[in-house]
Order: C-alpha cells, then structure tokens, then sequence
C-alpha cells in the first residue's frame, strides 16, 4: 500500500498529447473513410443527401416533415456543409430563412455554421500540414496557405465578412494556425453574420410573398457585396504581407 506522501502516477502531458493526437486522427480518419465509402458506392443516404442540397424543393418539403426535429435537422444540414465544403451554403442559408423565418432561420443556420467551422477547424489541427494539403485545392492553398502563420483575430473576421472567399475551406487552415480555438469560434461566427442574416432575410421575405421588399433588401446588398467581392483578392494581399 503506497504511503500517504507518495506521487500519483500521472502520465506526462506530452504522452497524454500523444494518445489524444493518435485517436484524433483515428476519429478522423474512420469519418472520413466512412464518407469517401458513402461516394464510392453510391450508397442511398449519400444520394438522398445529394438531393437535399441540390434540390431546395425537395429540401423545404422534408424540413417539414420532421416537425419539431426541423430545426435539429436543417442545423445538422448547415454544418455538414461547412465540413463538405464543396456543397454551396448559399442554398441552405436561403432555405432557413425561408422555412423558419428571418431570426429563426439566421439563429438555426449560425448554430450549425459555427459547429461545422469548430469541428473543421479541429480536423485541421488533428491531421496537420502535411493531410489539410491533400483536402484543399492547390490554387487555395497558394492563395490562402498564408493563413497557417497567421493567428490575428481581425484576419479571421475580415475573411469570414468578405463574400467570394472559400469561407468552409479555410476553418482547416486556420486549425493550422496558432490561434487560440475558443477564438476562431468568436471570431468566425460575428465575421458570418452579417452574410447569415442577409441570406436569411432574403429566404424570410420570398416565403411571406414580400418581393418589393425582397428586391430593396436584394439591392442593398449588392451594392455592399459588390465592391467587396471585385476588391477581395487585393484585400487578400493586403492581408497577406499585413503583420500577425
């Protein structure tokens, strides 16, 4: 029997690090395994999935049908997309607002936002460099691979804000950044909400038949977005050689 004054056995933090980063990879891996095989196959929930987010209709009616599982499913839907990032969110956004009204259709769409960003940007700094590289286009990484270097938090907001940006994407990069987790969350999801709320907005004003007022709110954002969207890639620059 051990006395009183002996020390408890309590691996070092670098083999606790270790056994987390070893089952952050398995987690991962076996997830995406599990997609890749949904694909490959053609299985039917990947093709039921497919036809919910190319097909807004298809997409509207099922919400629907699951009641008050809605909101639980169209926020599941929201971050699927973040973390499938070649899926348009701008469909989904739309829909929210569409089915569950302006505030509830933006409150839902930034719950499921937020989660797919945090759980990509956890992806990104389990696996590393070496495997985010493989996720993300050659022609993305060479235009925002600054972002690994970088840990600035009006960085972070700028991108999120700028419409025409690969917002879903880069939540794997900026897990390669020294910015703090917690951070990225706050800081991702204020640069989003201007764009989560317009969406929604516009979704809210389609349902409840208000087309002048649709086309009014559609304007003002144009003439905002616009110049944003023509200017983003010198924003970008000026980011780039900006210091952390």
């Amino acid at each position: 029997m051990p006395y009183r004054g002996a020390p408890s056995r309590v691996p070092p933090s670098g083999a606790r690090f270790r056994s987390a980063f070893v089952v952050g990879i398995v987690v991962t891996a076996l997830l995406f395994g599990l997609c890749t095989w949904l694909v490959v196959s053609n299985a039917p929930v990947y093709r039921f999935l497919m036809r919910l987010y190319l097909d807004k209709d298809f997409m509207g009616a099922t919400l629907r049908q699951w009641g008050a599982l809605a909101p639980l499913v169209f926020i599941v839907i929201q971050a699927l997309q973040v973390i499938i990032a070649p899926i348009p969110g701008e469909v989904t956004g739309l829909l929210g607002g569409f089915v569950f009204g302006q505030w509830l259709g933006f409150f839902y769409s930034t719950v499921g936002l937020t989660a797919g960003s945090l759980f990509a940007f956890w992806v990104g700094r389990r696996l590393g460099a070496p495997h985010v590289r493989q996720l993300v286009s050659a022609r993305v990484w060479e235009r925002m691979g600054f972002i690994v270097e970088a840990e600035g938090a009006i960085l972070c907001f700028v991108i999120y804000l700028i419409p025409g940006l690969p917002k879903d994407i880069v939540c794997y990069l900026f897990g390669l950044s020294p910015m703090p987790f917690w951070v990225f969350g706050v800081v991702s999801t204020i640069g989003r909400a201007p764009g989560t709320w317009a969406l929604s907005a516009q979704g809210a004003k389609a349902a409840a038949g208000a087309y002048i007022e649709l086309l009014l709110l559609t304007a003002v954002i144009v003439a905002i977005a616009l110049p944003l969207y023509y200017y983003r890639s010198r924003i970008v620059s000026w980011l780039q050689r900006r210091p952390s």
